[in-house]
């Protein structure tokens, strides 16, 4: 059951959430409560391709990416959790002169900012990701301290630490209501119970256009499906594969266990909460296959499952504190890269709770911005 009174209730328990629950307890502040629906991470975290990068087109996601790169490097030691972190690095695979240009001026200021992306030819492709067909290649972008890891190992190494820090969580509960006065916040409503309190953080994911709603608050977030499954064995695997993308289809894969997981986009968007499977996708997914990784042709599925982006119209998030109820505060919007963002998006929630500046200055991804003409579109998602 959740408490009566609460300083601050987070409505969300992925790793949005329950990194901002973290580092608000952890900073002092009392009578943090999280509350989520279903079990944590069920949302979109733990439904992750489970990539950890700082290859973006955008600085401010360059730097949020950075920032949790490093969290993911130390989070074994820092939480007492391993989260099985492959630093094997991200390898986009690059078949137009035009994107080849492109992804040349995001590596300079990739550099800049500390990354140490580059781009390579086809040949040092195919040498780092072997399953690969290189033809109509024309040149790849690389980072080699890029990776993946387990969302659900990082789920419950936040959840944990949250938890001996003092934060609350409430799981199996349902927010269903805000109440806000005079532009102030007064109470958070859950199916288990009423919360009076005056601040509240949004990090519902797919579903916080309704949180956001419940306050007047537009946040511009839509529901897309995307399918991943898990191969059988790849004999002869390396281990040190890459997690490799194929940019003009956006089909990719990395080492899962003695297997692969692999997805893409869908031939259609499938916008909505429907998760059912589309078996168009298999096909589609095999007919990229046959082109970019024949040589898996013979290997079949073992598993697979579909989750939700959260979609916003530049494919960037929106961060910030709403001016119209100072008590609302929200990140969501990541639009297929917010497991990796997790952990600096909750220092910064922190920090803007707080009144402190932000490690990174979000006030770009302010849900305001949809407004006026500085949207700010992402072009490294997949």
């Amino acid at each position: 059951m959740p408490p009566d009174t609460a300083d601050i209730v987070i409505i969300g328990g992925g790793i949005m959430g329950l990194s901002a629950a973290y580092h608000l307890a952890a900073a002092g502040v009392e009578r943090v409560v999280l509350v989520e629906r279903g079990a944590l991470g069920e949302g979109s975290t733990c439904k992750a391709a489970g990539g950890v990068r700082a290859l973006f087109s955008d600085e401010i996601n360059i730097k949020l990416g950075l920032h949790s790169l490093e969290t993911f490097e130390r989070f074994g030691a820092e939480f007492g959790q391993e989260i099985d972190l492959h630093q094997v690095g991200y390898l986009f695979l690059l078949d137009d002169e035009k994107d080849l240009d492109t992804f040349a001026r995001n590596a300079e200021l990739q550099n800049a900012l500390g990354v140490p992306s580059r781009l390579i030819d086809v040949a040092e492709a195919k040498q780092l990701s072997p399953l690969i067909d290189t033809d109509g290649m024309v040149g790849a972008l690389y980072s080699p301290r890029d990776g993946h890891c387990t969302p659900e190992s990082v789920v419950l190494g936040y959840a944990t630490a949250a938890r001996r820090a003092g934060a609350r969580i409430v799981t199996g509960c349902a927010a269903t209501g805000i109440d806000a006065h005079d532009e102030e916040i007064t109470a958070v409503h859950t199916e288990h119970g009423t919360i009076r309190t005056a601040n509240v953080i949004c990090t519902a994911g797919a579903w916080a256009k309704q949180v956001g709603a419940w306050v007047g608050v537009t946040l511009p977030v839509e529901p897309l499906r995307r399918q991943v499954v898990i191969t059988e064995p790849v004999p002869g695997l390396a281990p040190d594969t890459p997690f490799t993308i194929d940019f003009s289809t956006s089909f990719y894969f990395h080492n899962e266990g003695k297997g692969l997981l692999m997805g893409m986009s869908e031939r259609t968007d499938s916008w909505g909460f429907d998760l059912t499977r589309d078996p168009e996708w298999l096909a589609d997914l095999a007919e990229v296959m046959e082109r970019r990784v024949p040589s898996l042709g013979e290997v079949g599925i073992a598993s697979g499952w579909t989750g939700l982006y959260e979609m916003t119209p530049d494919h960037n998030a929106v961060i910030g504190r709403s001016a119209e109820v100072p008590g609302f505060l929200y990140a969501t919007g990541f639009s297929g890269h917010g497991f990796l963002m997790g952990p600096a998006v909750g220092e910064v929630l922190r920090d803007l709770y707080t009144g402190s500046n932000p490690l990174v200055d979000v006030s770009a991804l302010s849900a305001d911005r949809f407004t006026g003409t500085d949207v700010r579109p992402e072009l490294n998602i997949v």
